[in-house]
């Protein structure tokens, strides 16, 4: 099955390294950068819930380390 555009998502993160989607064709809002990731919404969040496994913004496990 195709996904319609209106439907893609890409996976975008920010310099504290948090993860979040954005619909795809749509600007990506300052601080934020695509990892190049695109697809539905259910297979961006899935590829979130794999590589995400620390959920504390980078500054904070930075401190903890």
């Amino acid at each position: 099955m195709e996904i319609q555009a209106e439907y893609l998502f890409t996976v975008v993160i920010n310099q504290e390294k948090q993860y979040s989607i954005w619909p795809a064709g749509q600007t990506i809002p300052n601080g934020w950068r695509s990892v190049g990731h695109l697809g539905s919404k259910e297979a961006c969040l899935a590829y979130i819930n794999q590589i995400w496994t620390d959920m504390r913004p980078l500054s904070l496990r930075q401190q903890a380390s």
